[in-house]
């Protein structure tokens, strides 16, 4: 049996989680339900925990905020939250669990097992890339968490060269020659990287521009990284690859 925690500031939220977990997640026992980040504070330091599941959007305190406060996060988390991709960003950067209202049952079986699986491994390191990454949406020294089947492994940002897609994983490229394969698809990946210099430059490649050493011209070209790695280039993107590293080309 596993002790959770239930915090979101509408009690229906919390009515219709703890209904849902005790008919379809048995393993779970719901100890108490928190309406405010004050009252969690509390009831966390109490009652300590295994799991808590937490609503990133509430008002005073939000999810984030009550984080922060805790001298140390020594259970499983899941986030629930209604579609933000600013916050979604955030937890796919650390890696951590969330559950989008309204919330599936299938989803949730999967994240309470998933929880069950690393109750022995807390990973504090996951929680300070979200922190970092909430404080600091955008910097130039970012670390993520990705899920590989070792476990979880922290990137720099800056130290991948390229992305290639192999299904539903991702291999990295990184500047040390090391290679990470990660449990995501390109698309996710493309998707966290957005906001940094990072470019689809073919159906199964994304690369880092700053690691692009020439393009050499052709139908779509390929790209020679500073790595010495080659990456083909797919015909319909050499236009905006080519405007993007032209960017003061008219």
């Amino acid at each position: 049996m596993i002790n959770a925690i239930i915090i979101d500031d509408e009690p229906y939220c919390c009515e219709s989680l703890a209904t849902l977990l005790d008919r379809y997640c048995p393993q779970v026992h719901v100890l108490d339900t928190c309406f405010s980040g004050t009252t969690a504070l509390q009831t966390i330091k109490a009652k300590e925990p295994q799991l808590v599941f937490l609503d990133i959007e509430m008002p005073q305190m939000n999810g984030f905020e009550l984080l922060q406060k805790l001298p140390e996060i020594n259970f499983q988390l899941v986030f629930t939250t209604s579609y933000d991709q600013y916050a979604i960003k955030a937890i796919k950067f650390s890696a951590l669990d969330y559950l989008l209202k309204p919330i599936d049952r299938e989803e949730l079986q999967r994240a309470v097992h998933k929880a069950i699986q690393h109750l022995l491994q807390p990973l504090p390191q996951q929680f300070e890339i979200l922190l970092q990454k909430i404080k600091t949406p955008v910097t130039s020294i970012q670390k993520m968490a990705l899920p590989t089947v070792e476990g979880l492994q922290m990137i720099a940002v800056d130290s991948i060269i390229s992305c290639t897609s192999n299904s539903n994983y991702t291999t990295l490229t990184l500047k040390d020659k090391q290679k990470v394969i990660a449990s995501r698809t390109l698309k996710e990946i493309e998707e966290m990287l957005d906001e940094y210099f990072f470019l689809r430059v073919h159906h199964s490649f994304l690369v880092n521009l700053n690691e692009v050493d020439k393009y050499i011209k052709g139908e779509g070209g390929y790209l020679m990284m500073i790595d010495g790695s080659t990456v083909p280039v797919s015909r319909s993107r050499k236009e905006v690859l080519l405007k993007k590293l032209q960017p003061h080309k008219h």
